[in-house]
């Protein structure tokens, strides 16, 4: 055989194939070994495979979890996805960590880290346990808390503040959870992620210029502030917002104008409507405006410089 055929196990909502099944739908490992060269199948891992087309279909996002329902049908012990495997199926953002799988067992041991897999111990209260689409994971709060555990400050930031966005957890449930763990080794940047943590920023670059702006110490802004005319009637709204200062910034994503886009519009015109919005928050206020992408985060020195900058502009032309 060379191609797959329909049948039962070809309709597993995971799309993950595991070698017994393939085997007991009749194919053998030569079958499986051609189907793998040939593009039909793609392994996910040992003695785990998905679909070729399907693969190719998915994002990155989207793969991790593939290889995480993989990994989680493979696992020999009770165990539930944790840290950034289970904020991938959240749907929250997760920057820069990596394509490990990431555990927590159940029965309180632990294996040794793999280069794919990583198994955490730990006290796992009835609370820190849920599930999402028939699968086990960790709960939002405890997500939020042991990306705190495993990540520095921004890369947890990106995606507590994820979690908080989707009302996954709150800040009051991240403290009562955290008050329980506090003599955590793991735990030392908890203070500095909770303090900067806030559900508004809606992206990973969002969460990331909060950061920036701790980090070199620059005044904290208003995430998502309002602008609207005399009357109240509103007229935009604005990434990030320096009230006292005159002065708003704007984080343009990757897929910033690809999400906003209304029915009918191509990017350029998403584009143009932004520009017109922009300009109409600069006439009703007299702001100025500042705009950041991506490669702008990896420049924070010069970054920061910009931002002080339109700070200095503002204040010696009123």
């Amino acid at each position: 055989m060379t191609t797959l055929t329909l049948s039962s196990i070809d309709l597993r909502h995971d799309y993950v194939l595991m070698t017994h099944e393939l085997l007991a739908a009749g194919y053998d490992d030569r079958d499986i070994t051609r189907m793998v060269r040939s593009g039909g199948l793609h392994r996910l891992r040992h003695g785990a495979y998905t679909f070729g087309q399907h693969w190719r279909e998915l994002d990155d996002a989207g793969r991790r979890k593939l290889v995480a329902h993989a990994t989680l049908r493979s696992a020999r012990s009770p165990a539930a996805l944790a840290g950034p495997s289970a904020a991938d199926l959240f749907g929250v953002p997760v920057w820069d960590m990596g394509d490990t799988t990431h555990l927590v067992r159940l029965d309180h041991l632990a294996n040794r880290r793999t280069c794919d897999r990583a198994q955490h111990r730990g006290s796992v209260l009835v609370e820190d346990l849920t599930v999402r689409d028939g699968v086990p994971l960790t709960s939002g709060t405890r997500t939020a808390l042991d990306m705190i555990a495993i990540g520095d400050v921004p890369h947890a930031l990106v995606t507590v503040n994820g979690l908080l966005h989707a009302g996954e957890t709150t800040l009051e449930q991240l403290q009562r959870r955290a008050a329980g763990t506090q003599h955590d080794p793991h735990t030392g940047n908890r203070g500095i992620v909770l303090t900067l943590a806030d559900p508004r920023p809606e992206s990973a670059g969002e969460s990331l210029i909060v950061h920036l702006c701790w980090a070199q110490g620059l005044p904290m802004p208003i995430p998502q502030f309002e602008i609207r005319d005399s009357e109240g009637r509103l007229i935009g709204r604005v990434d990030f917002a320096w009230p006292e200062l005159g002065v708003f910034l704007e984080f343009d994503g990757r897929l910033k104008y690809e999400r906003y886009r209304r029915p009918g519009e191509s990017v350029a015109d998403a584009v143009l409507r932004e520009k017109q919005r922009e300009d109409a928050v600069r006439e009703a206020t007299g702001w100025r405006c500042i705009r950041t992408v991506w490669a702008d985060l990896f420049r924070p020195e010069r970054t920061s410089a910009r931002i002080r900058s339109a700070f200095a502009a503002r204040w010696s032309a009123a």
